[in-house]
C-alpha cells in the first residue's frame, strides 16, 4: 500500500516539477520580448552627424607692387 502511494507521489511531484519548468520557461520568453523591445527601438533612431567645421582660408599677404 506505502509503495502505491509513494509511486503516485512521485509521479504527482514530476507532473508538478514540469508544470512548474513551463510556467518558468513562459516567464523568460515574456522577459526576453521585455528587453529586446526597448533595444530595438534605441537602434533605430539616428545618430547625429557630426559636421566638420568649415576650412579656415589662409589671408594671403598684399605685396606692393614698385
Amino acid at each position: 500500500m506505502s509503495e502505491i502511494n509513494n509511486d503516485l507521489f512521485k509521479t504527482e511531484m514530476i507532473a508538478e516539477i514540469k508544470r512548474i519548468q513551463t510556467e518558468l520557461n513562459k516567464l523568460k520568453n515574456i522577459k526576453k520580448n521585455i528587453e529586446r523591445k526597448p533595444a530595438r527601438k534605441s537602434a533605430a533612431k539616428k545618430k547625429a552627424v557630426k559636421r566638420k567645421p568649415a576650412r579656415k582660408t589662409a589671408k594671403r599677404k598684399t605685396t606692393r607692387r614698385k
